[in-house]
């Protein structure tokens, strides 16, 4: 039976800082009360205020960024719960549960490159996944600056969260947004696509993404299509982190490594699984797959 891992912990954390970021988003940095190691990219932890403001389930947020006594956040403002963190008040101290989850595969630099796709606030796993590929990790040759490559897209310039940032991180970073106010015009799918036809890209690439179901979905599609390593970190919305409720099931692939059961936990399995594991047509399009497993 699935359980959370072992070095999830319930603390409190400070807020030291809150900055705005894009059109609706937050960078919100905090100080654990307690010592936390060095955390894998694309886990995630579980955020409220305890002053009434939060609703009583609290939010799940990949780890954008940690240095030794901060974790950092990257926030999309959508409702109440994101509101409530978003407008905390310095010092105030908020409850988290974590690290949770999974994590990105080991970022070697053995195979092919790394191309990194996010879509919107799915950018919040990888500056941190960048940062491991390029520092090594778990004793895994790291990775070359030109083998790591970041794609985000968005609906238009203002929803490319800090892409300043990930630049300074010294890697190749492409932008597109639908508008075409900033990058290629049209969505990520389409700027990969434009990549590999101009040669900037090989054939043979090792995939990464997070963002909307859809996107996932067309990328899962995309990897299966071609042959390649991909993995995908999903945004699936979540009760209790720690595989109690059953409220984050995710269809699985009968032909794959998780088939012998109809669903996996978003929280303790995942959020990151392989694109041959799991099957996301059912939750993108239910009426399409009628043979699809039920969800809990």
């Amino acid at each position: 039976m699935p359980a959370p891992p072992p070095d999830a912990r319930s603390f409190l954390a400070e807020v030291v800082s809150i900055e705005r970021c894009g059109d609706d988003g937050v960078l919100l940095s905090l100080r654990p009360d307690v010592q936390l190691p060095r955390i894998r990219a694309s886990r995630f932890f579980m955020l409220r205020r305890e002053d009434g403001r939060s609703p009583a389930i609290p939010r799940p947020f990949s780890i954008y960024r940690q240095t030794a006594e901060r974790l950092e956040f990257l926030i999309k403002i959508l409702g109440r719960g994101t509101r409530a963190l978003a407008s905390a008040p310095i010092g105030l101290r908020i409850r988290a549960l974590g690290p949770l989850g999974n994590g990105w595969p080991t970022l070697d630099g053995r195979g092919p490159p790394w191309v990194l796709l996010a879509g919107g606030v799915g950018s919040a796993p990888f500056w941190m996944g960048i940062e491991q590929a390029l520092e090594g990790m778990d004793g895994a040759p790291r990775a070359s600056r030109e083998d790591v490559v970041y794609l985000h897209g968005a609906a238009r310039a203002g929803l490319l969260y800090d892409l300043e940032a990930f630049r300074a991180l010294g890697v190749r970073v492409f932008a597109a947004t639908d508008d075409g106010s900033r990058g290629h015009r049209g969505n990520v799918l389409g700027l990969l696509r434009e990549l590999w036809s101009k040669g900037e890209l090989p054939d043979r690439v090792r995939l990464l993404a997070c963002g909307p179901e859809r996107m996932l979905e067309a990328v899962s599609a995309l990897a299966l299509e071609r042959g390649l390593e991909c993995w995908l970190s999903l945004e699936t919305l979540m009760g209790c982190g720690v595989g109690i409720c059953n409220g984050c099931p995710i269809p699985t692939r009968s032909e794959g490594a998780r088939g012998a059961w109809p669903n996996a936990k978003c929280c303790v399995e995942g959020p990151v699984f392989r694109a041959d594991e799991i099957d996301l047509r059912a939750l993108v399009n239910p009426a399409s797959n009628a043979a699809a497993p039920a969800r809990l």
